[in-house]
């Protein structure tokens, strides 16, 4: 959520820029301001990409631990059912 509003910031200084300048020429500081804002949107997106990859690696893992965990309950059950029928 932090990303979309950071991008929806960083879209509306891209069209004030663009707003700001067709009225007048556009200056070096305003040219180099607008291309960090592009470097940083770049780096956001890289980090926002990494993020995903990372938490669809973890919700692999997850997902494995969980059937590892469904087996162990189910050969528990099947252990627990053998020795209810060993004669006591």
């Amino acid at each position: 959520m932090k990303l979309k509003g950071m991008m929806v910031g960083v879209l509306f200084t891209f069209l004030t820029i663009g707003f700001i300048g067709c009225g007048s020429s556009v200056s070096e500081e305003q040219l180099a301001q607008l291309d960090a804002l592009k470097k940083e949107v770049s780096s956001l997106e890289k980090e926002a990409s990494s993020l995903k990859d990372e938490r669809a690696k973890l919700e692999r893992e997850i997902a494995e631990k969980n059937r590892k965990l469904e087996e162990c309950a189910q050969m528990k059950q099947e252990t627990q059912a053998n020795l209810e029928k060993l004669p006591k």
